[in-house]
């Protein structure tokens, strides 16, 4: 399992979060309050990292902006919904490609407990 220890630390953080808060936030609280666990547990983190997507060599003019970067790898997607949809998995599938960095975590604040899913980008396809 790539990057098992940081996704530990991550998720654990972001339950740290759930747990203080609960659910029923916006995702702009959940930001908030999980780049602050972020600092204090001295987890590296970039937040609204904007990711160029490269066309045929060509960085093109559209780019997305993931939630958080850790440990310079993990690209972390917070969401406060009723539960994780294809289409937020979709979304993290896009940004690993975009980026060609290895994990992805999808983190779901709005359930009564905390939803996680680890994505990791498959090198060996192209879809």
């Amino acid at each position: 399992m790539i990057f098992k220890k940081e996704t530990y630390e991550i998720v654990g953080v972001a339950m740290n979060v759930h747990k203080e808060i609960g659910g029923g936030f916006f995702e702009s609280v959940y930001q908030e309050a999980f780049g602050i666990e972020l600092l204090e547990n001295n987890i590296p983190f970039e937040k609204e990292v904007r990711l160029q997507i490269q066309y045929k060599g060509n960085l093109l003019s559209k780019y997305f902006i993931a939630d958080f970067v850790c440990y310079r790898n993990i690209l972390v997607e917070l969401k406060s919904s009723t539960a994780i949809t294809d289409e937020y998995y979709a979304k993290v599938i896009n940004y690993l490609k975009a980026t060609r960095k290895p994990l992805g975590l999808l983190l779901n604040f709005g359930p009564k407990s905390l939803e996680f899913k680890r994505i990791i980008l498959d090198t060996k396809s192209d879809g």
